[in-house]
């Protein structure tokens, strides 16, 4: 299929354009619902195919932060040296460092070389360096270790972002964004859980119970890589090329759904000044402030969760492990409800500041009660609003921005920011201030109060925008009827 037929011809199905938002008369109701029952058939196909598999690669991301988590509270880092001074928090700060580096290139990498190059080679090579990982002994080579893993790793977040958000017009966004969230969710719950069982392996085949966390997991990653080749799809334009998937004519209908939303189904050619225009945008730098705050705390409890239920609750290395596993599998159901409710009312600022505000209040739950019971239910609703906002304000960046190479951009900026966040978030959790964590608490709560802040803003901006749309006085986006969606 010719990428520019989607463009020139997307009118001819009787779809909306972009620039008139006018339905051609000449179409019947009868053709109109056989339109919507064709397009909502091909989009349940891309939801269990592309959601799945999305969720199944985010996940590695999350793995990686629960396998050495999870070693952290067994014989981990003494054994390598991790143990001394502020080593353990610098792993993880290097393996942010290395991935935000790469994050432009790695994203831009994605369009250039296609899903089906691009995600099956950098999750193979995160899986092989995992399982390397086992057989490492000093904690010099677990910096190199660390690393590597966040080159490889660099592209996943923001690629995957990217291609989620070129495959569903923008009110279908968030709930696909929780589909994403939650695959990642009960993946890390689950390995949390396999965790505590290879930690019980210590000692079998001369290995520790850590050395076969990174040694089983890697492996698993390694196989999920190679079937990612097949699995994964290309962008819409291009997807009718993925392995038993769309037809032409689907893979068209599928594009014309996206052509008529936003206007932006077929990419610019590529040059470094079309890309780097895009960062004179100033709302680009407001969504990745709020990704900064937002992984302050996503940090600091999925790295230290363990750490924060032994050292500051009292439980066994075991108990740890496992007891941090049930807080991730409840965060499916937070995301998934608010998501629906954004993506149903096109709600995604009041969604970010109610998910918020229950991030506000679990951590009031954690750093001042006495009871160990409250302080652990702390721990569920700290989590699930996190994760929830981790979807909702990915929809909302997603839903306000135009054209694949600002989305690119954007997604490389966000995650970028992203990852800064995780370098703050794993120095906030101090051994020495065990068991309240006061640092840990005071920022997570101030983190999310300047989100509510950049959210008002954001919204008072937008309403503006668009009235100013409405009475024919600015055009958003470059593009002719775009409207803001907070």
């Amino acid at each position: 299929m010719s990428v520019k037929s989607i463009a020139s011809n997307h009118a001819s199905d009787g779809t909306a354009s972009p620039s008139t938002g006018l339905t051609s008369n000449s179409q019947s109701s009868e053709q109109v619902e056989e339109r919507l029952s064709e397009e909502k058939r091909i989009r349940l196909k891309v939801d269990l195919r592309l959601c799945t598999i999305a969720g199944l690669l985010c996940s590695l991301n999350l793995l990686d932060s629960g396998i050495i988590s999870s070693a952290s509270v067994t014989s981990m880092l003494h054994d390598l040296g991790l143990d001394q001074g502020n080593r353990y928090s610098v792993s993880i700060l290097i393996f942010t460092v290395a991935s935000v580096c790469f994050q432009l290139p790695a994203t831009l990498a994605v369009r250039i070389l296609g899903p089906r190059i691009f995600f099956p080679l950098i999750t193979f090579s995160f899986g092989l360096i995992t399982l390397c990982t086992a057989f490492i002994h000093t904690w010099k080579e677990m910096i190199l270790m660390r690393v590597l893993l966040g080159i490889a790793m660099s592209g996943t977040y923001p690629g995957l972002a990217l291609l989620i958000s070129s495959w569903y017009p923008r009110e279908e966004l968030q709930l696909r964004f929780a589909f994403l969230q939650s695959g990642q969710l009960i993946v890390l719950a689950t390995g949390g859980i396999v965790n505590y069982g290879l930690n019980h392996l210590h000692g079998n085949g001369e290995l520790k119970g850590w050395q076969w966390m990174f040694l089983v997991q890697g492996l698993v990653a390694c196989v999920i890589g190679i079937a990612t080749y097949w699995w994964i799809v290309d962008f819409p334009e291009h997807s009718n090329k993925s392995f038993c998937f769309l037809t032409k004519e689907e893979a068209h209908i599928a594009a014309s759904r996206i052509q008529r939303d936003r206007g932006d189904v077929v990419p610019a050619p590529f040059t470094w000044k079309e890309v780097l225009r895009h960062f004179l945008d100033p709302k680009i730098y407001g969504f990745a402030a709020s990704f900064f705050l937002l992984n302050l705390v996503s940090t600091a409890l999925s790295y230290f969760l363990p750490i924060i239920l032994q050292s500051g609750m009292g439980f066994s290395t075991n108990k740890s492990i496992l007891l941090s596993a049930p807080p991730y599998y409840y965060a499916v159901i937070p995301v998934l409800l608010s998501s629906f409710v954004g993506d149903k009312y096109r709600l995604r600022g009041p969604v970010i500041v109610f998910n918020s505000l229950c991030l506000i209040a679990g951590f009031i739950m954690l750093g001042f009660a006495n009871q160990v019971t409250v302080r652990y239910v702390g721990t569920y609703l700290a989590t699930g609003a996190y994760v929830s906002n981790w979807a909702a304000l990915n929809s909302y960046q997603a839903s306000n921005i135009t054209g694949q190479w600002k989305r690119a951009v954007t997604a490389a900026a966000i995650t970028a920011c992203n990852g800064l966040g995780g370098v703050a978030g794993s120095f906030i959790v101090r051994q020495e201030e065990a068991p309240r964590y006061v640092t840990a608490i005071w920022v997570s709560i101030s983190s999310h109060i300047f989100i509510i802040c950049i959210v008002a803003a954001f919204s008072m901006f937008f309403y503006i925008a668009n009235a100013k749309q409405t009475r024919g006085r600015k055009i958003i986006e470059e593009t002719e009827g775009f409207r803001y969606t907070y």
